[in-house]
């Protein structure tokens, strides 16, 4: 204790050191002169771009773990068959979980259930397909043949799960809806003039495929083409092909049976298409392509979204 009537004065070690310092820029130019001075010596000259490498790399590290995960986020494990797809929750928010496209509202855009009456399967669609399609800028009959090929599926491969979201991008990725080249779908669905892919000659990216079907389909003796609006190759219509507006001929041709076609090839394997990793797997067969992939995913996303508004 301190003694009677005298008050104890105590020191604070470094409370006022800060007031000592020099200011942040002399220090700055003081710390520059020493390592100039220093980066002279032998020993400097040797230690200093070592150390500038050091922190060059570990800085680079330190930034690549704080923004690659920020960029972009790692697919589902089995949610493509190319390591290098996107994320579809990085690149569109609005997915559906499990990077699927944005499914339509049940309640306002499922197609009829009863397609089975008046003058085709896919007569009491119309109604459906001209104010869905109207909002989408989809021409009503190959609206009503999505529509159709969904609910077909729905009977005979309810486990897939197909949405018409999915061959509408399909469908508009690759002919713009058989409105490719001029062409036009006629009232019962048919492409005029028919719509033909370049010859599979190998040139470019295309495959080489030699002809298949002595041109029945394709009108090419020489190689093989993508027909119709859904772009199937000759063998694979031959194996998926559809009949699908009953019409006793399976037409590639013809956007209902295409569109039903191209629902049983993405069916396919017992595929099941509400699961992100199916779905990936399903486009990218169609077309091997990664960009072709994030484009059918695009557009299936908007329509799922738009046809909800």
């Amino acid at each position: 204790m301190p003694p009677s009537g005298r008050t104890r004065r105590f020191r604070v070690r470094f409370a006022h050191a800060a007031r000592r310092w020099p200011s942040p820029r002399r220090a700055a130019v003081g710390a520059a002169r020493a390592v100039r001075d220093w980066s002279r010596r032998p020993s400097g000259r040797l230690t200093l771009p070592a150390l500038l490498l050091f922190t060059l790399v570990a800085g680079t590290g330190t930034a690549g773990a704080v923004l690659v995960p920020a960029a972009g986020r790692t697919p589902e494990a089995g949610a493509t068959t190319s390591p290098a797809a996107p994320s579809p929750q990085a690149t569109l928010p609005t997915a559906a979980p499990g990077g699927l496209p944005a499914s339509p509202s049940p309640n306002s855009t499922t197609p009829p259930t009863h397609p089975w009456t008046g003058d085709g399967p896919t007569h009491t669609l119309a109604g459906w397909a001209a104010q869905i399609g109207g909002r989408l800028g989809i021409p009503q009959v190959a609206m009503q043949a999505y529509g159709y090929a969904e609910l077909q599926l729905s009977q005979t491969t309810p486990g897939c799960q197909l949405r018409w979201t999915t061959l509408a991008a399909i469908g508009f990725v690759e002919s713009a809806h058989g409105t490719v080249n001029g062409s036009r779908l006629t009232a019962s669905g048919v492409a005029e003039p028919e719509i033909f892919g370049p010859a599979l000659d190998g040139n470019g990216d295309r495959k080489r495929i030699t002809d298949t079907d002595d041109g029945r389909l394709d009108k090419d003796t020489t190689y093989d083409r993508a027909v119709g609006p859904m772009q199937f190759i000759p063998t694979t219509w031959a194996t998926y092909g559809a009949d699908a507006d009953l019409d006793g001929v399976k037409n590639p041709q013809d956007i209902d049976d295409a569109a039903l076609a191209a629902g049983n090839y993405l069916c396919k394997d017992g595929r099941n298409l509400s699961v992100g990793s199916d779905w990936w797997n399903a486009i990218l067969s169609y077309n091997n392509v990664q960009s072709y992939a994030q484009s059918v995913f695009d557009k299936a996303n908007q329509y799922g979204v738009d046809s909800r508004t």
